[in-house]
């Protein structure tokens, strides 16, 4: 029998396959027509991914959109698992939630309950499963990705059924950052922390002393990261650390002023102004590196850790060794230098502790994480590629979620437990259900 939800929801399926996309994402520069489905139970899944596989259809799972790669396009029918229910179980600081929550709610919910997941990326838009499918990550040297604080999952799998999977299991350890290719992710259970308050300070710098100090700016605070803006040798410096008190909030206007007015709508404007007139992108980039000023201030982690995103952009991001981060910069900077083309759009440089999960692109190692952008519209390419030969060069990982262009031989070598990764997933999906042309072009 078809389920219900066999259908085109004109939610989110706007047009018929052939008539236009049905499906974009957040930049804008991934789309594609394939049929949604929207069930709105666990029944009503596993009667949808079972007629699926009964008539050689591939499943591909919708998060929010927020991925840059074509991780999450689909040649088969999507699901989206925005109608699911939103059930939250709390057991001491082990919270299960559904796949499809997004961050942002989830960090409501576990803030209502005095809880906390220990570390997050700077969007929230995500939703969990999209978040630890793609091994996003925040910063800090203490923490891994955001899938280091998953300790168990339940997927639903190819023949409808569901297993449940703990960490250091091999599928766990597999599916855990599985590319969306070892079924739906049903429920999360995520080892979380009392809620805690974080001091921000941000302030501008010189980016030199900045490198020439970076050892003990990652070993001194609990959160570093620094922004550097093309064409100049400034930078901003974030620095996030856990207090007892919150004793400096930010005050309203100055919240208005930073990160509403000036970091989306007049930054928004000038890119815009940039993409027009690609001659502004320097003195854009210029004054963007000093119209922020310092501050400091306290307010619970999650809305240290997230900011709003309105000015859309294309971003790849690379995982490196520690040690490389300063040649990988110095290319960088020759490589803007050198491009046909202006670069409108800052340079994001992160710092995660080792984890464990197979193709999370910290796995064995700490890492430095350098995310190039280009204005939404802007010309892009030729600027990834050359700064992506750089990177693999010097044994980079691209992040999943993020636009890369090398082979899958490239990729496959990079992680040392890719083979045993691909093993599980033929183990759990013979029939390649979820596979993907991404997946395709991994394994292939």
């Amino acid at each position: 029998m078809v389920p219900n939800s066999w259908r085109e929801d004109a939610e989110l399926n706007a047009a018929r396959p052939g008539d236009g996309p049905a499906w974009r994402n957040w930049a804008g520069n991934v789309s594609d027509s394939a049929p949604f489905v929207t069930p709105e139970s666990v029944s009503e899944l596993s009667d949808t991914v079972r007629t699926a596989t009964d008539r050689g259809i591939r499943v591909r799972v919708a998060g929010s959109g927020h991925s840059f790669s074509p991780i999450a396009s689909s040649d088969g029918m999507r699901i989206a698992l925005t109608r699911m229910p939103i059930n939250v179980e709390v057991v001491g600081t082990s919270v299960t939630v559904p796949g499809g929550i997004t961050l942002n709610r989830l960090n409501r919910e576990l803030d209502s309950r005095g809880l906390a997941l220990p570390n997050l990326g700077d969007i929230d838009a995500q939703t969990i499963t999209g978040a630890i499918q793609t091994g996003t990550h925040g910063t800090g040297a203490g923490f891994g990705g955001l899938a280091s604080f998953v300790s168990a999952l339940t997927l639903l799998t190819a023949d409808g059924s569901t297993v449940s999977c703990s960490r250091g299991e091999p599928l766990f350890d597999a599916a855990v950052v599985g590319l969306g290719a070892f079924g739906v992710v049903v429920s999360v259970t995520l080892e979380c922390v009392p809620a805690f308050i974080l001091r921000a300070e941000e302030r501008p710098s010189p980016l030199q002393p900045v490198l020439d100090g970076l050892d003990d700016l990652i070993a001194g605070n609990d959160h570093f990261e620094f922004y550097w803006f093309p064409y100049t040798s400034r930078v901003q410096v974030k620095l996030n650390n856990r207090v007892s008190e919150l004793d400096t909030p930010l005050p309203g206007w100055r919240r208005w002023l930073d990160d509403s007015f000036l970091s989306n709508t007049v930054f928004g404007a000038g890119c815009r102004v940039a993409r027009r007139v690609p001659g502004f992108a320097r003195p854009l980039m210029r004054v963007s590196a000093r119209a922020l000023s310092a501050r400091t201030y306290t307010a619970t982690s999650h809305e240290v850790f997230c900011t709003a995103r309105r000015v859309r952009f294309t971003e790849m991001e690379y995982g490196l060794p520690r040690a490389a981060l300063g040649e990988a910069l110095k290319g960088l900077r020759g490589v803007v230098e050198g491009l046909p083309f202006p670069v409108a759009f800052p340079v994001e440089v992160r710092f995660t502790a080792s984890d464990e999960p197979w193709l999370s692109h910290g796995h064995g190692r700490d890492s430095a994480y350098v995310a190039v952008h280009q204005f939404v519209g802007m010309p892009h390419e030729p600027y990834f590629r050359e700064f992506e030969k750089i990177c693999l060069d010097l044994g980079g990982r691209p992040h999943w979620g993020k636009m890369h262009f090398a082979s899958g031989e490239r990729l496959r070598a990079a992680y040392p437990r890719f083979a045993d990764w691909a093993a599980e997933r033929d183990r759990i999906d013979p029939a390649g259900v979820f596979r993907s042309p991404f997946v395709d072009r991994l394994l292939s």
